[in-house]
């Protein structure tokens, strides 16, 4: 996909990984209250067996769309691209405020570099 379809898509993603993220947070509150004390102002293990089922059903519907989740605490979404007929892998971590970086197939997140400005 293009850069400007990953973007689309990213903007159309963005209200869900907004709520995807803050379910992550509590599912880790959750999780680290019932370890610790048995209870949590959360809930219970229903309350994070259903936060578990909604995160899977997020991270479904993200791939769904092209992206694939490559990280989750922070969140990371890489989206199959080409640059110069070159396969890369636009890339998006959790507080972007856009795709800004790529890398190579092989590289991975090590490997990023910044979109070239004439993009």
């Amino acid at each position: 996909m293009t850069l400007e379809q990953a973007r689309l898509i990213l903007a159309e993603l963005l209200p869900r990984l907004a709520g995807l993220v803050e379910a992550r947070a509590d599912l880790a509150e959750l999780r680290a209250d019932l370890d610790r004390a048995g209870t949590s102002r959360l809930g219970g293990l229903a309350e994070a067996k259903a936060w578990e089922a909604r995160l899977y059903a997020d991270v479904e519907y993200i791939a769904g769309r092209g992206a694939q989740v490559k990280g989750w605490a922070p969140l990371l979404l890489d989206f199959p691209g080409e640059i110069a007929g070159e396969p890369v892998l636009w890339c998006w971590l959790e507080g972007d405020p856009d795709i800004e970086w790529y890398h190579r197939l092989d590289c991975g997140f090590a490997g990023r570099r910044r979109v070239p400005a004439a993009r």
